[in-house]
C-alpha cells in the first residue's frame, strides 16, 4: 500500500484552539437568560412561609425596597433578577444550610451565590438605621404602655439580654470566642419592645465577653442618661448591675413585696427570650441546630 498524502491533506485541517475560539463566540453571540425557578406570585401563601420565613406581602416589599440596589448588579441579560436574589438569601437564612445546596435550588453556582449573599446583606444594613432606632421622646407614652399591660411595671420602655450566635472561629484567636457553654460564638446583645420589635443590636464581642462589659460599651448608657429626666427604665437579667435606668430582679426576695416585684419583672423581661426565640426561628442560620456559621466575625 503506497501512502497518498493527496488525500491526507485534501481535507480541510482545523486547529482544536479554533473550535474552541467559535464555540466561545457562538455563546457570546447567543446568552441565555436566566430563568428562574421559583415564581413567587404561583407559591401557595403557606408554602412562602414555611421556605422563607416571611408572608408574600413582606417579601414583595422587601424586594421593592432593595431593588434600586440590586439592580445596580445586573449588567447582562444573564444577570439575576432583583427578587431572585432576595429569594435565595431568604432561603439560606431561613434554613441554615450550606451555600451549595441553596445555590443548586436556586440554580446558581456557589460563587455566584456568595456575590448574591454580599449583596442583599449589604443592602439590608443599608436601611438598617430606619427599622432599629430607640423610641423617640414623642412615643415614650405608648412604650411605656405597651410595657406596662406585660407585667404592672411603670415607666419601661424596653428589655435587654445578649444572645449567643454560633461560628467558626478563627484559629489564631479561638479562644476569644469560646464562651461559658463551651462553644465559639459571638455575644449578641438585643433591645426590645413590647411587641417584640428590636430598637438596638449590638453585634461587635465575642462569645467570652460578658453582657455588662457589652452594655457599658454601647450607646445605650448615653442614650438613657439623656432620658433620664423623663423617668424611664430598662429591665435586664442577674448578668446586668442594678442602675438608675437599669432594673433589675432581687436577690434573695424576703418579703411579699419583693417576690411581687421579682413576678412582675420577670412577666415583662421575658419579652425579651420571645425576640430571640422569634428571630432564631425566622432565620435558622442563628440557632445552634442550623448548625455553626463559616464565616469570619466581621
Amino acid at each position: 500500500m503506497v501512502y497518498n498524502a493527496s488525500a491526507v491533506t485534501s481535507y480541510p485541517v482545523v486547529p482544536l484552539y479554533r473550535h474552541r475560539l467559535l464555540g466561545h463566540v457562538r455563546r457570546w453571540r447567543h446568552p441565555s437568560v436566566y430563568s428562574p425557578l421559583v415564581d413567587l406570585s404561583t407559591m401557595e401563601e403557606r408554602h412562602v412561609i414555611i421556605t422563607y420565613r416571611l408572608d408574600r406581602a413582606t417579601i414583595q416589599e422587601l424586594c421593592a425596597q432593595l431593588e434600586p440596589d440590586l439592580m445596580s448588579a445586573i449588567r447582562h441579560p444573564t444577570g439575576i433578577p432583583p427578587q431572585v436574589q432576595v429569594l435565595s438569601v431568604l432561603h439560606f437564612l431561613a434554613s441554615g444550610s450550606f451555600q451549595t445546596t441553596v445555590a443548586i435550588a436556586s440554580e446558581m453556582s456557589q460563587p455566584m451565590f456568595s456575590n448574591v449573599l454580599s449583596r442583599v446583606l449589604s443592602a439590608l444594613l443599608k436601611d438598617m438605621q430606619s427599622y432599629i432606632v430607640f423610641p423617640q421622646v414623642e412615643d415614650l407614652p405608648t412604650v411605656k404602655g405597651d410595657f406596662y399591660a406585660l407585667g404592672h411595671i411603670p415607666n419601661i420602655i424596653g428589655a435587654i439580654d445578649g444572645t449567643h450566635v454560633a461560628f467558626v472561629p478563627p484559629c489564631r484567636s479561638e479562644q476569644v470566642y469560646r464562651n461559658r457553654k463551651s462553644y465559639h460564638s459571638m455575644n449578641v446583645q438585643m433591645k426590645c419592645l413590647a411587641d417584640q420589635n428590636n430598637s438596638h443590636v449590638n453585634a461587635k464581642f465575642p462569645g467570652s465577653v460578658h453582657d455588662a462589659y457589652i452594655l457599658r460599651n454601647s450607646s445605650i448608657p448615653s442614650v438613657m442618661g439623656q432620658l433620664q429626666r423623663h423617668w424611664v427604665w430598662l429591665l435586664g437579667d442577674s448578668g446586668y448591675p442594678n442602675l438608675s435606668w437599669l432594673l433589675t430582679a432581687v436577690r434573695n426576695p424576703r418579703t411579699r413585696a419583693e417576690e411581687s416585684y421579682n413576678e412582675a419583672h420577670g412577666r415583662t423581661r421575658r419579652i425579651i427570650e420571645q425576640a430571640f426565640g422569634l428571630l432564631t426561628a425566622r432565620i435558622r442560620c442563628l440557632h445552634m441546630t442550623g448548625g455553626s456559621l463559616f464565616y469570619s466575625p466581621k
